[in-house]
C-alpha cells in the first residue's frame, strides 16, 4: 500500500474570497482562452499543465507555447531549435514559430500521468509532442512501478473491475499529488469544458479546490468540440489517431471506447459504469479516505483467511 500524499495547502489561494473568485472569473468570461492563459502564465504562481494528451489539452498546449514564443519575440530571443545555430536566416523563424520549435524554458511546466494502461497511440502521441514542441514532459506512474507487470504484482490483474475505487487512487490521484507536491504546484491548467457535460456542465474558468486550495484553471470551459477540433487542424497540432476512429475523450484503453452517442463525447467512458471522472476532479479527502479504508478491510479479510487456513493445518500437523 502506497504512503499517502499529503496534499499542500496553496497559501495563495487563501487571497480568494468568494466574491473574489466570482469577480474574477466574471471578468475571465469576457476574455478568449489566449488571453485566460496569459493571464495565468502572468497572475498565477506554481502554475502547471496536466494533460493525457486529449484534444482540449493539446489546444491549451500549443496556446502556451504560442504566446511563449511571442513573448520571446517580443524580447528578441530568437526561437532556434537545438540542432540549429543562431545565424538560421530570417525564414527559418516562420518555420519555428509554425512548428512549435523552443528551446528557451518553457513556461509551464507539462505534466503526464502515465497509468501504464494507456492506448499504444496515446504514448505514441506524447512523444510526438515533445518531439514537435522541444519541451521536457515530466511523467508520473503508479508508486514504485515502471510497467503494468509492476503494478499487477502487487495489486493483480484488473484491478478497474475488482476495485475500482482503489484503482484510480493508485494510477491516476496518486502520482498526481505526488506531482503537485514535487512541483510546488498551486495552480493547475486542465483541459476540461462545459460541454462535456455531467459534472462538468456548470464549470468555473477558475475553481478552488476544497480542502487543498489548490487552483483549477479550465480556459476552454465555453468551447465546443468543434471549436477544439477546428483549431487542431487549423494550426496542424498533433493529435491522438483514435480521433479519426470515432473516439473524442480518450483515457485507459480496458475504459474508452467510440463515442456512442455524438452528442455527449465522453460516452465512450466508462461504459454502463454510474461514473463520469476518473478522480482527478473530485473530492481529494473522501477518496483518500475511501481508498485507506479499502485498504484496511482488505488487509482484515487477508489476515482473517490466514488465521482461518493456519487453524485448519494445526490439528493434521498435530495428528
Amino acid at each position: 500500500m502506497p504512503e499517502s500524499t499529503a496534499p499542500q495547502v496553496s497559501s495563495f489561494s487563501t487571497t480568494f474570497t468568494p466574491a473574489h473568485l466570482k469577480f474574477i472569473n466574471a471578468k475571465l468570461e469576457k476574455l478568449s482562452p489566449e488571453k485566460i492563459i496569459e493571464w495565468a502564465m502572468i497572475s498565477l504562481p506554481g502554475l502547471i499543465q496536466t494533460t493525457a494528451f486529449g484534444p482540449t489539452g493539446l489546444v491549451i498546449l500549443d496556446m502556451i507555447n504560442r504566446i511563449h514564443i511571442e513573448n520571446q519575440s517580443a524580447a528578441n530571443v530568437h526561437p532556434t531549435p537545438a540542432s540549429s545555430s543562431a545565424s538560421e536566416d530570417e525564414d527559418d523563424d516562420h518555420h519555428f514559430k509554425k512548428s512549435g520549435y523552443n528551446t528557451q524554458r518553457h513556461p509551464v511546466p507539462l505534466i503526464f500521468i502515465d497509468t501504464l494502461y494507456h492506448f499504444q497511440e496515446t504514448l505514441d502521441l506524447a512523444q510526438q509532442v515533445q518531439d514537435h514542441y522541444n519541451i521536457p514532459l515530466k511523467v508520473y506512474k503508479p508508486l514504485n512501478c515502471e510497467t503494468t507487470a509492476d503494478f499487477e504484482a502487487q495489486y493483480g490483474q484488473q484491478l478497474w473491475e475488482s476495485d475500482d475505487l482503489s484503482y484510480d487512487y493508485l494510477v491516476k490521484v496518486e502520482p498526481g499529488r505526488r506531482a503537485y507536491q514535487e512541483l510546488n504546484a498551486q495552480a493547475v491548467i486542465s483541459g476540461r469544458r462545459r460541454s462535456q457535460k455531467g459534472d462538468r456542465a456548470h464549470l468555473d474558468i477558475l475553481e478552488i479546490e476544497s480542502g487543498t486550495g489548490l487552483l483549477k484553471l479550465n480556459p476552454l470551459a465555453t468551447w465546443s468540440f468543434q471549436q477544439v477540433w477546428t483549431y487542431l487542424r487549423a494550426y496542424q497540432v498533433p493529435f491522438n489517431a483514435l480521433l479519426e476512429q470515432g473516439y473524442r475523450s480518450i483515457g485507459d484503453w480496458h475504459s474508452t471506447k467510440p463515442a456512442s452517442n455524438p452528442d455527449d463525447e465522453r460516452s465512450g467512458r466508462w461504459e454502463g459504469k454510474q461514473k463520469s471522472e476518473c478522480g482527478l476532479h473530485v473530492d481529494y479527502f473522501k477518496m483518500r479516505a475511501e481508498f485507506q479504508a479499502t485498504q484496511k478491510k482488505k488487509q482484515a479479510l487477508l489476515a482473517s483467511r490466514e488465521a482461518a487456513a493456519a487453524a485448519a493445518t494445526a490439528p493434521a500437523i498435530q495428528a
